[in-house]
Order: structure tokens, then C-alpha cells, then sequence
């Protein structure tokens, strides 16, 4: 039953894709827009997604105990692939693709993606979706700490300003003290349902987006480079099987072993083209790993939840 839920919510999720897909081969979408629907989704979007997940819950000492193992679990499970790949591609990163291989297997999706098919697995257990925006945030201090340089290479991009201050840590850092006070007993039910439903475009949105990145593609060029099937393979099936020899003879409950194998096995993040375009180091490799893994993840995401 597992397998068909996480097969059904993948599928449904990938369908968002062809909106973007078509409109922009209608020409009535085009690459210009993507600034525009990224920060929508950024700034608006993935904030309120991480705040809803949060403020559905009752506090609970016990529940921010077990925020913050998941926290460092996951911290040390990226943290350690990143610098096994990084020991095992140290003699070709003069080859930005290979750099790039380095943090696209560790940095997933794990929020637009990999939340909505947590929820569908668990929805008795709200509190793995607060497990997803903890993943984020683990993540976020990697990528501009850790992942910057494994991509450059140079420790000068290295910025703990830039980990503390984006849009998910202010999503954090405004959700953790609502989940305290236990806003969903005084806040207006109008205002909680519109945070709930700005959270709930997310997934949608962010799929839009890779169906117009999607069409800007040659299909054969997307298709045809061996490298890029070998980093969609590190991040759907190396790093979620790494994560669950870690965390599968820990005592941990369930949801949380659960919560972090399925959100592991999230298709590239797409931090990774926007550090590529940054630091001018193959976007458009990039581009091709976070849309191939992405279009390939049905076929490995619903497969570990056999090992649950």
C-alpha cells in the first residue's frame, strides 16, 4: 500500500509539470518569467509551507527534542556523503561538472517535493512534515557553507551570514516560536488557512517552474549525457540508501526513520542551478541534473518505501 501512495503522490506531483511545459511551448511562457515565479515561490511560497507544517501542531517538549535529532541527523548524513563524494571525485575537480556531482547527489528537493509525498505516506503523523522544513534547514547551512565549497573549491564563498540569513531560516525562525505558543488556538482560522494554502502552492509552482525550464531544453541534448544519468542516480538511489544504513539500526520512531529515507530520496535541488549560475560553474549541467532526477524520481522514491 506504501508503494502505491508514494508511486500515486510522485506521478501526481510530476503531473504539474506539463502546465509549465505546455504554456511555454505555446510561447506564452518564457525563461524571462522564472525570476518572477522563483521569488514568489522563495520569498512567499516555501515560508508559509515550513510555518503551516509547524503551526498544525501541538507543542510538545518531546516534539522539539525530536526536531533537533532530526536536525542533526540529517545535518551529519549530508555533511558526511558530501565529503565521501568530494575524497572519492578530489582528482577531476578541475571539471566543474564533476564539483557540481559532488553537492547535486547530497542537496534534494526536500521541501516542494519530498514534503507532499511525506505527507501522503504519514498523514497521521503531522510531525513529519516539520521533519521536511527541519531537513531544509540542515540543508540550507550546508549549501552555503559545505556545498559552496565543494563547488568552488575556494573557502573565500564560504558565508554563515548567507546559512542564517534566507527565506527558510526566516520561515524557522517564525514558525518554531508559533509552534510554542501554540497559534492554531488564537490565531483567526482565516489567517491559518492562508498561510495553509500559500504553503500548498508551493508544490505546484515549483513544478510549473521545471516544466518552462523543461521546454527551454533540447530533449536530446537533456537525454543523451551519460554524466548527468550517473548524479541522478547518486541522489534517487546512493545517498537515500546511505541514509538508511545510517539511521535504520538507530532507535528512532518510525515517522522520523521514514520522514528522513523518503525526503533523502528527493530528486536534485534546485539551490544547485542557482549556485552553478552564481559562481559560473555549469549551469547548464545543472539545469539537465535537476531535471532529469526530477523526471526519473518516480521510478526510485516509491521503491524505498519497501524498505520501510
Amino acid at each position: 500500500m506504501s508503494f502505491q501512495i508514494a508511486l500515486t503522490q510522485v506521478l501526481l506531483t510530476l503531473f504539474y509539470i506539463l502546465p509549465g511545459y505546455g504554456i511555454s511551448k505555446m510561447k506564452k511562457a518564457s525563461a524571462q518569467h522564472l525570476p518572477t515565479l522563483s521569488a514568489v515561490l522563495v520569498y512567499v511560497c516555501g515560508p508559509c509551507l515550513h510555518i503551516s507544517a509547524f503551526i498544525s501542531m501541538d507543542f510538545s517538549w518531546e516534539g522539539l527534542r525530536d526536531m533537533g535529532l532530526v536536525f542533526a541527523l540529517t545535518f551529519l548524513l549530508q555533511a558526511a556523503f558530501m565529503a565521501i563524494l568530494y575524497v572519492l571525485l578530489r582528482r577531476k575537480q578541475a571539471d566543474g561538472r564533476y564539483r557540481i556531482w559532488n553537492i547535486a547527489s547530497t542537496l534534494g528537493n526536500v521541501g516542494f517535493f519530498g514534503l507532499p509525498v511525506v505527507k501522503a505516506l504519514l498523514p497521521d503523523h503531522p510531525e513529519a512534515a516539520c521533519y521536511s522544513a527541519i531537513f531544509c534547514v540542515s540543508m540550507n547551512v550546508l549549501v552555503f557553507t559545505m556545498g559552496v565549497y565543494c563547488l568552488t573549491n575556494d573557502k573565500k564563498f564560504m558565508s554563515l551570514r548567507s546559512a542564517l540569513l534566507n527565506p527558510t531560516m526566516f520561515g524557522f525562525a517564525l514558525a518554531i516560536p508559533l509552534y510554542m505558543l501554540g497559534a492554531k488556538n488564537f490565531l483567526p482560522r482565516q489567517a491559518l488557512d492562508a498561510v495553509e494554502l500559500l504553503g500548498r502552492m508551493s508544490t505546484p509552482l515549483c513544478m510549473f517552474i521545471l516544466g518552462i525550464r523543461l521546454a527551454q531544453s533540447p530533449l536530446k541534448r537533456l537525454f543523451s549525457q551519460p554524466l548527468v544519468y550517473a548524479v541522478s542516480l547518486s541522489k534517487l538511489a546512493a545517498f537515500p540508501l546511505f541514509c538508511f544504513a545510517a539511521v535504520s539500526f538507530l532507535p528512532l520512531a518510525m515517522p522520523m526513520k521514514a520522514s528522513i529515507v523518503i525526503l533523502s530520496a528527493a530528486p536534485c535541488a534546485s539551490i544547485i542551478l542557482s549556485l552553478a549560475e552564481l559562481h559560473g560553474s555549469g549551469a547548464e549541467f545543472s539545469a539537465n541534473c535537476l531535471l532529469v532526477s526530477t523526471l526519473l524520481c518516480f521510478l526510485t522514491m516509491p521503491l524505498f518505501t519497501l524498505l520501510l
